[in-house]
């Protein structure tokens, strides 16, 4: 599993034109779920999300967490970060899950988080989505499980 993070000021996620997920500061998360990943990977990358440390303190950079400055979480499900490049000039998503086993671990990854007291906003799962972010910084981490 996945997570490509981002620090933002601002982030909502459209689908037809409609806002169903928006956020103020805190993190954007696009995450893909691969075939061998189960549920131990999704919670584990839920608390390491909600624990990273990538807002600034006056006298530190990196030093607090989405919860410590009580940020929001916008989770949109990404197979392509699943892409393997490696050959050719076309990505292949052989290792990404089918979408009937990937929806329960992005369910999962995003309760995990609303678990730990994050309000978490979410695009619409197998959906085309407009994804609009005010990238801060820009911060920009990439984040696997350990199964990766």
């Amino acid at each position: 599993m996945k997570a490509l993070i981002q620090r933002v000021l601002a982030g909502s996620v459209s689908v037809n034109e409609t806002v169903v997920g928006s956020i103020g500061p805190g993190l954007v998360v696009f995450l893909g779920v691969g075939r061998e990943d189960g549920p131990e990977d999704a919670d584990y990358l839920a608390h390491r999300v909600a624990g990273l440390r990538v807002f600034a303190r006056e006298d530190a950079e990196f030093d607090l967490s989405v919860q410590d400055i009580s940020g929001g979480v916008l989770v949109v499900s990404q197979f392509t970060l699943m892409a393997d490049t490696r050959k050719g000039r076309r990505p292949s998503f052989g290792e990404a899950a089918r979408p009937e086993d990937a929806r329960p671990l992005y369910e999962r990854f995003v309760d995990a988080l609303r678990t730990q007291g994050l309000t978490v906003a979410t695009g619409v799962f197998q959906q085309y989505m407009r994804v609009d972010i005010a990238n801060d910084g820009p911060v920009t981490v990439l984040l696997e499980s350990r199964r990766s």
